[in-house]
């Protein structure tokens, strides 16, 4: 392995909510350039969260970490829970001395999700739920491990949700507390570029576009490796990406010397691949947010967007 393929050799990361989907694939790709990545989140092969998938655990995660070249650690952690995320950031400390990438990726509210209906006519617990998965975790998150990404210079931040700022300003999301939940991390990002300036830490918010997350392809009754099948009955899936594609993406902005230039900003896989140069597992560059927003002035072909 030299320096040109294995770049985050030495590097600490922590990435929030690895569990499954883009937490997942972001810290195997972290992995894949060299890293050390700490992956976190509330199922283990002991217990399994709100969520109810046993199928992925923190410790497959760490696994594939290690199998990719990196080193994977799983640590079970609620981030709900201050104390929780206290220690973890503790123990980060005491086996690393340092932290230099935080990928705020909790999230697992998918379930509590309902569209068609109107904000009083929701279930006020689910949706506040909703908040705490995806807002108040990463609030957390951030109070308690940013002291130790800042004490060295060149931290970086990596916020991800659902949407660019682009189209989420512009964009109502269905149901006010994913379009709340899901906007939050885009503000976050921009506030904590503000103050980590003064560090020499970057702060961005990053979305994946229609992703094929192990959830989306059970819902689609499809797997990875048959997924188009999907595409006969819903022809814009042609457009989806793999979790590798945002993987790649966090890898390429935590490997670039040059990254700060991105701080405070929205950035998408897609945005990101024609930046780097990296594409999706397939070989193909999937521009999902780039298919929608055309898709409104006309029907659009999915694969002129890969």
């Amino acid at each position: 392995m030299t320096t040109e393929t294995t770049p985050l050799r030495g590097r600490i990361c922590l990435v929030a909510g690895a569990t499954r989907g883009a937490g997942r694939a972001i810290a195997v790709q972290l992995g894949t350039a060299g890293a050390t990545v700490y992956v976190t989140g509330r199922t283990t092969r002991e217990k399994v969260s709100e969520v109810g998938r046993a199928t992925e655990t923190i410790e497959e995660t760490a696994e594939l970490v290690t199998a990719a070249g990196g080193e994977g650690i799983a640590v079970p952690t609620d981030h709900l829970d201050p104390e929780q995320v206290r220690a973890l950031v503790e123990r980060i400390d005491r086996e690393q001395g340092r932290l230099d990438v935080l990928v705020n990726d909790v999230w697992g509210g998918e379930h509590l999700i309902t569209f068609g209906k109107k904000t009083w006519e929701n279930d006020l617990a689910g949706g506040l739920r909703m908040l705490e998965l995806g807002v108040r975790t990463h609030a957390i998150t951030s109070h308690l491990a940013v002291p130790l990404l800042i004490r060295n210079p060149g931290g970086l931040v990596v916020e991800v949700t659902d949407g660019t700022a682009a189209y989420n300003s512009t964009h109502f999301r269905e149901n006010l507390y994913y379009d709340l939940a899901k906007n939050a991390p885009i503000r976050m990002a921009f506030g904590l570029a503000q103050e980590l300036a003064e560090y020499g830490g970057t702060a961005v918010v990053v979305t994946p576009g229609w992703l094929r997350s192990e959830q989306m392809l059970a819902g689609f009754g499809v797997t990875e490796e048959n997924w188009r099948d999907a595409t006969e009955k819903i022809p814009d899936f042609g457009v989806s990406e793999s979790p590798v594609y945002v993987g790649r993406a966090v890898a390429a902005l935590a490997a670039d010397p040059d990254r700060h230039r991105w701080t405070g900003r929205s950035l998408s896989s897609a945005q990101l691949a024609g930046e780097y140069g990296f594409t999706d597992a397939d070989g193909s560059r999937p521009d999902a947010w780039g298919f929608i927003v055309a898709s409104e002035t006309g029907k659009q072909d999915p694969e002129d967007y890969r």
